[in-house]
């Protein structure tokens, strides 16, 4: 199908209600309720967002591309600003549907039900923001995330994570990738601190360690192995984890 740039023609009757909001509040025919729906000045009939009565919950973020017609949405909670649902579809009415549950605090898997495009992120609600807590969720989307891989090194990049969420000194930590390589903070988002060493998965299916992507602390052929080394490097009277603030 030929892709267009102009949003007027990929999304004719968004440009005849003058924004996605209005398009969305059109299509779900009173679905949407009391949910507020808005869209900026500067693209309006390519993003809106949709409030949440969660103090937790940021703004839906609702998003068309440029170049196919579809639509992208991405829910955030706003301490950290990190996804708890994401998707993608080529139906307005489904993201009317997970627009409102999302408004009306649907648990996550409750949005996926009513909107089955809905991805989740594997991240998990804190409203009390406590850090524990965050620290777990983060892990939980990590091994997610892993796990949904298609890349060659999936495997080797999913047993790294696996086994190092096993390790409780690391688990007790704020984890955070960079460049695909595993790291560690003693904060959470938004302000982290990073300590210890980062690991990586190469794809030949050796892992390194080191205090930073030279891998200075050695190759491993085990994940065991990797692991163990970046324990050993830690340093010393780490205490758990707290806010990023």
């Amino acid at each position: 199908m030929p892709t267009h740039t102009d949003p007027s023609v990929l999304y004719p009757e968004v440009a005849a209600c003058g924004s996605l909001a209005t398009a969305l509040q059109a299509e779900a025919n009173g679905l949407l309720g009391a949910t507020p729906v808005t869209s900026p000045d500067f693209a309006p009939l390519l993003h809106a967002t949709a409030g949440s009565t969660l103090p937790h919950r940021g703004p839906l973020e609702i998003n068309a591309h440029s170049h196919e017609r579809r639509w992208s949405i991405r829910g955030t909670e706003p301490f950290q600003n990190m996804p708890l649902i994401d998707g993608s579809t080529d139906d307005l009415a489904e993201v009317a549907r997970a627009a409102r549950a999302w408004h009306d605090g649907t648990s996550l898997a409750g949005i996926r039900q009513a909107a089955p495009f809905v991805h989740l992120t594997g991240r998990f609600e804190v409203p009390d923001r406590d850090p524990a807590r965050l620290a777990e969720s983060e892990w939980q989307s990590m091994r997610l995330e892993a796990g949904e891989l298609e890349y060659t090194w999936k495997d080797s990049y999913q047993a790294l994570i696996e086994t190092a969420h096993a390790e409780p000194a690391l688990r007790a930590l704020y984890p955070f990738t960079s460049h695909w390589a595993l790291r560690f903070s003693t904060t959470t988002r938004p302000c982290l601190t990073v300590v210890g060493p980062c690991l990586i998965a190469n794809s030949d299916g050796t892992y390194v360690v080191g205090k930073d992507f030279t891998g200075d602390l050695g190759r491993f052929t085990t994940t065991y192995e990797a692991v163990a080394a970046a324990v050993r490097a830690l340093p010393s009277g780490l205490g758990s984890v707290t806010l990023g603030a």
